[in-house]
């Protein structure tokens, strides 16, 4: 590009770098990793990197990752227990994509299906089913977030004349709770409802849900048809970005050959971003199996520090079993605002993802009880 911004653009620039610097430094609400450096990477910034195109098929357009993809769909397919001679996936711009690719095959598989999912499903999911027009049920959540699996048996015998397509969650929102796929299947399996599809979000979790102890089923083993996960939660992106793991016999049923590029047209966008792709299989070189492990142990102990220094302050804080996220009641506005807390109704959560440290949940604590709540003004009627 030729020419260059003005002094007051660029010093738009630094200060939004400053906003981002401290905004990025003070948050502990929402399943984003910090802790990555990818500085080895930035030549790459170069190139107008784009994975258009099925990943597992060759394209006449060549400035892209696609080698790098196909290892990561490798690596997780592997992780979740895929069938090695019949699987299928591509990195996302996130888990809404991944959420709708997978009730998108589903409906494609069974055109005349009955979604269902529960209450504490991602906000995602609502949408994905308005945009692919599907008829879906809500089934209620237990009061830990996990599926109601007996609303769910319920619900699911008033429709058994209907294919059934199920949206579980591995890691809500706001509880990390785990909705265990194989007591899914199990329930199809006793109403005899043969044409199913299970689609496991598993954003947040999926990444450790291996090392889980006790371990909550969710996998290819276990019953599930496709799931996704994020990269920018607990591995750690500088860009948005998913996975989505499914069975190639399915993408199979999709697929459609576009002369223009020279490949398959199986992805929900055309343009795909080179770059995730490249960042998630740095880091998964770099990390392997033993360092996503002892990033989600290091995690979880810092989940259990973060409820005890709660509980010791009085406050009713409790986690999922194996969960890295920390419930409490809805706490203060001032808190909440400092540490970008996300709070829904009555709850707000902490979530200790890899890069959290007790220094931080110290540092939390001790706004927790020195906080004193600002009085609201009373605002009067003028006439």
């Amino acid at each position: 590009m030729n020419g260059s911004i003005s002094i007051c653009d660029k010093n738009r620039l630094e200060q939004l770098k400053k906003e981002v610097e401290s905004a990025r430094d003070s948050f502990l609400g929402y399943p984003v990793s910090k802790d990555f450096d990818y500085s080895e990477l930035y030549d790459f910034l170069k190139f107008p990197i784009n994975n258009l195109g099925d990943p597992f098929e060759d394209s006449t357009y060549k400035v892209q990752t696609h080698e790098m993809e196909r290892e990561i769909v490798t690596f997780f397919a592997k992780l979740f227990r895929a069938n090695p001679t019949d699987y299928w996936g591509y990195v996302t711009n996130g888990g809404s994509e991944s959420n709708l690719y997978g009730l998108y095959l589903a409906r494609e598989m069974y055109p005349k299906a009955m979604v269902y999912y529960s209450e504490s499903t991602h906000y995602s999911v609502r949408k994905n089913i308005h945009l692919l027009n599907i008829p879906s049920i809500v089934i209620r959540s237990n009061e830990n977030g996990e599926i109601d699996y007996e609303d769910f048996e319920n619900t699911v015998r008033f429709n058994r004349h209907k294919p059934a397509i199920v949206l579980t969650t591995f890691g809500t929102t706001m509880k990390e709770a785990k909705d265990d796929v194989s007591k899914i299947k199990g329930i199809l399996k006793k109403l005899a409802i043969h044409n199913h599809y299970i689609h496991c979000d598993a954003a947040l979790s999926g990444a450790y849900g291996p090392f889980l102890r006790p371990y909550v089923p969710f996998d290819f083993a276990d019953g599930a048809d496709s799931i996704s996960i994020s990269g920018h939660k607990f591995i750690g992106s500088p860009i948005p970005s998913g996975v989505l793991i499914t069975k190639r016999s399915y993408r199979d049923k999709i697929s459609k050959g576009i002369s223009y590029i020279g490949s398959l047209d199986t992805t929900i966008t055309g343009s795909r971003n080179g770059h995730s792709p490249l960042f998630l299989w740095y880091a998964i070189k770099k990390l392997g199996l033993e360092g996503l492990r002892k990033r989600y142990e290091h995690s979880v102990e810092i989940a259990q520090y973060c409820k005890a220094r709660l509980n010791e302050a009085g406050v009713a804080a409790w986690t999922n079993p194996g969960a890295i996220t920390v419930v409490f009641p809805k706490t203060s506005s001032k808190i909440k605002s400092k540490w970008q807390l996300a709070t829904e109704e009555d709850v707000t959560h902490i979530i200790c993802m890899p890069n959290v440290t007790k220094v931080q949940i110290d540092a939390f604590m001790d706004d927790v009880v020195n906080c004193v709540e600002d009085e609201e003004e009373e605002v009067e009627f003028s006439f």
